[in-house]
């Protein structure tokens, strides 16, 4: 009997849409073979993947929900209270030996489904490969520029995904006819790549927007300056104002990730002002001046 997949990804049969996608993104990581080498890792990846394929798929879930397990061989116009009442008596060594009973009478199912549809539950027939998902792992820089990748998947397979400039936390990209294997000549199914911008040192990514600290001397705080600002891609010339204090957010518009089809993020500096860990004499004396002849307080409302 193969496992039951709400059990394989931890969730109730009730869970919904976002908790079954925590469930999965949470196992993915702890038992991808890239990370997990226990021998079992591998198998234990799969399995997961699996469940989460069908049921990530509102039309695959309900039927998965309808025939269990066996859903991919049950055709389509099969009703599910028939199928539950074909399942109360399974013949010996019957595929369908170990569900639970709905009912006492004998039925044989191949008869019954047979005579209802022409035999086709007597063969199983070609089944399409089912949808799979894997987790994508970029950084920004990565995000930002796209361009092509090979990636290894499960089973040592490997392929190469051309990455689109722009993409996002969160996005799926779609991979047709990359997924599971159909039988019988149907078709594979897709294969979806959950993106993942890993964290980074120097940006903060909120959506397409960027963020990144700007330190700043005291003198070019208070007296504003330019400053040539690294970005993603490349440099920017950045205009900083005289009297900016730690905490002001200076924006680069367009700077941050692009958009294939719309306006790209911006770029938000964030002032830092910072100050000598230590003076030379002359900094020393400087600096004295100008608080003797300054009557600026920070501490002052207002």
């Amino acid at each position: 009997m193969m496992a039951d997949f709400y059990a394989v990804l931890g969730v109730d049969r009730t869970a919904d849409q976002a908790e079954i996608q925590r469930a999965y993104r949470k196992l993915a990581r702890q038992y991808h073979p890239d990370i997990n080498k226990d021998p079992g890792a591998e198998d234990r990846f799969k399995e997961i993947s699996e469940a989460y394929a069908v049921l990530s798929e509102p039309e695959t879930r309900r039927r998965y929900d309808a025939f269990g397990p066996e859903f991919r061989q049950v055709p389509p116009d099969v009703d599910p209270e028939t199928w539950a009442k074909a399942q109360g008596a399974p013949r010996a060594g019957s595929a369908y030996e170990g569900y639970s009973s709905f009912g006492t009478e004998d039925i044989d199912l191949d008869d019954l489904l047979g005579g209802l549809f022409g035999g086709r539950a007597r063969r199983r027939g070609p089944v399409p490969g089912a949808d799979q998902e894997a987790e994508l792992e970029l950084t920004v820089e990565d995000a930002h520029s796209g361009g092509r990748r090979t990636l290894t998947l499960p089973g040592s397979r490997t392929i190469d995904v051309n990455i689109p400039a722009g993409v996002t936390d969160g996005q799926r990209i779609r991979l047709a006819g990359q997924g599971g294997r159909g039988t019988d000549g149907a078709p594979a199914g897709d294969l979806y790549l959950l993106v993942h911008l890993t964290p980074h040192p120097r940006y903060r990514v909120d959506g397409r927007d960027l963020s990144v600290d700007l330190p700043l001397s005291p003198w070019e705080a208070a007296l504003g300056t330019t400053v040539t600002l690294e970005i993603p891609g490349g440099e920017a010339k950045l205009k900083v104002p005289p009297g900016t204090s730690t905490g002001r957010r200076l924006r680069l518009r367009g700077k941050g990730l692009p958009h294939p089809r719309g306006t790209a993020g911006d770029l938000y500096a964030e002032a830092r002002v910072a100050v000598p860990a230590e003076l030379s004499a002359e900094e020393r004396e400087l600096f004295e001046k100008l608080a003797a002849v300054s009557d600026f307080d920070p501490r002052r409302p207002g």
